[in-house]
């Protein structure tokens, strides 16, 4: 009897060890940390090759339909892109689509543009990535201005330039009024049939003044300023103060030097030093001649001649009479042949100021000498 119950109280020792024994290993086995799956990291996406763009872009007709109602087409011809300044031709290398065009995989990424305008504004900061200077410049030009001011119509980058397309601005170089034209319709239509619009849009004259050589380029500042107003006359001389292109078309450049020896432009001379920002009612050289719609002396229609001249004057002088503007000898110096009298007097003070000059020096010098020599022998 002794001998079962010690058998029984062995046995359960033994379960009691083997299930302890268990349940430890259950335990060691439910407190390892189980092993984090590694996670494949996808490398960065390969920009979208132009062969991917062109697969749909070169189809025909295709057109993007735009929430506001517009449509525009997105067909590419591979050949115009090519030709552009970003195509083949670039002494930098061709420009890829994922370029102006990052992310841009199908499907595309949203855009909130409901109008090709506001597309439009969306998307012509990418110049800047390879333009920083001319694009900060536009951004400070009145240009930008209006922009900020929500006037949308001002022009941006793709304005001007165009997009897939681009070509030299100034090749041929009646392409930069041209440009400035499809907005400025109206100014256009006056610059065309003008002295300076005429020899450059009918001939080709390579020297006259487009729009970018008066207003800049990517820096456009408003014209309607004071500061601009009495700075004008340095942009006519430009052209009308240098004697070698003025020589090319037997221009004399007296006509701007006696403007600013004249009551009116040494006005503005001293007010453009001296307070630029403060309002003169001077005559400057576009006051006199046009802005856009100048004409050439020859057509009798320029607004500066003589038979004009009395009707310019009277815009800032109401009261003038014929007596008033006769007696403006005009830009070009007194001659035999034009004012007599008054080339002689202008000959007579050249001789007679010299000389009392001189006479008063000679007295002056014969006076200290009689002094000096009182005093030496006094």
């Amino acid at each position: 009897m002794r001998h079962r119950a010690a058998l029984l109280l062995l046995g359960i020792g033994l379960l009691s060890i083997f299930f302890g024994f268990a349940a430890g290993i259950a335990t060691a086995q439910d407190e390892t940390p189980t092993p984090t799956p590694e996670v494949t990291q996808t490398p960065e996406e390969e920009p979208a090759s132009d062969a991917y763009c062109l697969l749909c872009h070169t189809k025909p007709d295709q057109v993007w339909h735009l929430p506001g109602g517009e449509t525009l087409s997105v067909t590419i011809d591979p050949q115009v892109l090519a030709g552009s300044v970003h195509g083949e031709s670039s002494p930098e290398g061709a420009l890829a689509c994922a370029d102006c065009h990052p992310n841009f995989r199908y499907p595309h990424p949203p855009t909130t543009a409901r109008t090709t305008r506001e597309f439009r504004l969306e998307r012509y900061a990418v110049c800047r990535n390879c333009h920083e200077d001319q694009y900060t410049r536009a951004q400070d030009s009145v240009h930008g201005a209006f922009l900020r001011a929500g006037r949308l119509e001002a022009a941006v980058c793709v304005d001007c330039h165009g997009g897939h397309d681009i070509q030299p601005p100034d090749e041929p170089r009646q392409r930069i009024s041209l440009t400035c034209g499809r907005c400025h319709g109206a100014i256009f239509e006056e610059y065309r049939l003008s002295v300076h619009g005429s020899a450059l849009l009918d001939e080709g004259n390579p020297d006259v003044p487009t729009c970018i050589d008066c207003h800049g380029v990517h820096d456009i500042q408003n014209p309607t300023t004071t500061l601009f107003r009495v700075r004008s006359p340095e942009l006519c001389a430009n052209c009308h103060a240098n004697d070698e292109l003025m020589g090319k078309y037997d221009i004399s450049t007296h006509v701007f030097d006696t403007y600013l020896s004249d009551f009116h432009g040494s006005t503005v001379t001293l007010f453009e030093q001296e307070a630029p920002d403060v309002v003169t009612n001077k005559a400057v050289c576009y006051d006199c001649h046009g802005v856009h719609n100048i004409k050439a002396v020859e057509a009798g229609t320029d607004t500066a001649i003589r038979e004009n001249l009395l009707t310019t004057c009277q815009q800032c002088h109401p009261g003038a009479t014929a007596d008033f503007s006769n007696a403006w000898l005009g830009h070009y110096p007194a001659t035999m042949e034009s004012q007599p009298v008054l080339f002689l007097a202008n000959r007579l003070y050249d001789v007679l100021i010299p000389v009392v000059i001189a006479v008063l020096v000679i007295l002056i010098g014969s006076e200290l000498i009689r002094r000096i020599r009182q005093r030496q022998s006094g």
